[in-house]
């Protein structure tokens, strides 16, 4: 079956697809409630079997399992993860779209049979995403996330809500799951969705659906288009309400760990229309919308939806005072998870309560891939004369290319910041940030 929302935790061409806390928590971040207080919310680091597709041999994954496919939470939760590590590696959990302690820098990371207990904060409604990826690299099998809801403090008027997972795997002919960080040029190139080869979406007609496209892939950036429909519009980026924009020709570009809400109208009287994805060599089909035996849900599609409520982010930022500072993308003081030290010097430091804007540049042969742990970012226009109308956490660079953000300091502490190339084996590799 196709995953659908789960119920609450209760209390809680290349270039045209390219186009937690320190001290667990500081004071500028909303006080953690107290063990007794939160929500525990179990989480396991397992090695499981997946089938690929049908007449496919199950292929050994490891993966970040809930009680649910899908992790849904309330805003304003206060959680307790309770973290088991059943796999033979130690792991560092990342969270996206949620509050937690900063991994390698606040949060050890969980030893072979170990548990840990971290504090979370679910501050921001969206879609979000939980990983063991950070030291996976080089691992017997490769890892899959957990998708993270969390929900509008009200009800939004959509008749479906449906996460759409997509994840990238590389299978040799041996059958065996590569993972990322190692060779795998022989291997096939398979892509799922929640899971699943090509599953179908039934969807009735004037339906309002809200659609969650998550980037689950290692490295790849990639685009998702809806055949035939070019309405899809985009709501929220990376956990953060956007000004309501139509896709570009109907294709919305993520990069790895990306996540975009579009919402659609399913038309009436349509034969099933294929979900395509384009990683910048192909496109190729991975889903299909089709239309359920129950008739339309009403007689036109419903108007246009205003845009999401705010998350509190600020809609200004004073860039006349900001903070600069200039991040090249790769070079000798960024290191593998393995090798990374918290006191290596920081890429840029600054004082909580400013406006820091940060040049990135792609020096390296190829794209780029960096995401900014701790502080959504806008990203600047040319002239750093405005921003566009979205908030980041993860931005794609090609080679060559400078791109400035800017994010208000309001959270203090030491960060960390992710870049990769968008390669197999590339190295994820890691520099860290502090804010006072």
């Amino acid at each position: 079956m196709f995953c659908r929302m789960t119920r609450p935790v209760e209390g809680v061409s290349r270039r045209t697809l390219l186009g937690g806390l320190a001290a667990a928590c500081t004071a500028s971040f909303p006080h953690f409630a107290s063990a007794a207080a939160r929500t525990p919310v179990p989480l396991e680091a397992r090695a499981e079997s997946l089938t690929l597709g049908p007449g496919r041999s199950p292929s050994q994954v490891w993966r970040l399992a809930a009680p649910a496919p899908v992790l849904r939470l309330r805003r304003g939760a206060a959680l307790d993860l309770a973290l088991a590590n059943r796999l033979a590696k130690p792991m560092a959990l990342t969270g996206r779209g949620l509050i937690t302690p900063p991994p390698l820098l606040v949060q050890a990371p969980v030893g072979p049979g170990s548990r840990a207990s971290l504090a979370a904060a679910a501050s921001w409604a969206g879609t979000g995403l939980l990983d063991l990826r950070l030291l996976a690299d080089g691992a017997p099998a490769p890892s899959r996330p957990l998708p993270l809801i969390v929900d509008e403090t009200d009800a939004l008027n959509v008749d479906n809500d449906e996460v759409f997972l997509v994840e990238d795997f590389r299978i040799n002919a041996d059958g065996v799951a590569v993972a990322p960080g190692v060779e795998a040029k022989d291997a096939e190139l398979l892509y799922t969705v929640n899971g699943q080869a090509q599953p179908d979406i039934p969807l009735r007609g004037h339906a309002r659906v809200r659609l969650r496209f998550i980037n689950g892939c290692h490295r790849a950036v990639i685009a998702i288009k809806i055949a035939e429909l070019d309405a899809v519009r985009v709501m929220a980026i990376d956990s953060q309400p956007a000004e309501p924009f139509l896709a570009r020709n109907g294709a919305v570009v993520l990069p790895p760990g990306g996540r975009s809400d579009v919402f659609i109208d399913m038309p009436v009287a349509k034969a099933p229309l294929p979900v395509l994805l384009h990683d910048g060599t192909a496109a190729r089909p991975i889903a299909r919308l089709v239309a359920s035996n129950e008739p339309p849900l009403r007689a036109a599609p419903l108007p246009q939806a205003p845009a999401l409520p705010s998350n509190g982010l600020p809609d200004k930022l004073d860039l006349r005072t900001a903070v600069r500072a200039e991040l090249v993308l790769d070079g000798p003081d960024w290191r593998p998870p393995t090798q990374f030290s918290a006191s290596s010097s920081p890429a840029f430091q600054a004082k909580a309560g400013r406006v820091v804007v940060l040049a990135l540049a792609n020096k390296a042969a190829g794209t780029t891939v960096v995401h900014l742990h701790g502080q959504p970012f806008r990203l600047l226009d040319r002239l750093d004369d405005g921003w566009k109308p979205y908030w980041l956490d993860t931005l794609a660079l090609e080679t060559g290319q400078t791109q400035r953000i800017a994010f208000p300091t309001e959270a203090t502490g030491r960060f960390l910041i992710e870049s990769m190339a968008t390669s197999w084996a590339a190295p994820r590799l890691l520099r860290w940030y502090e804010i006072k």
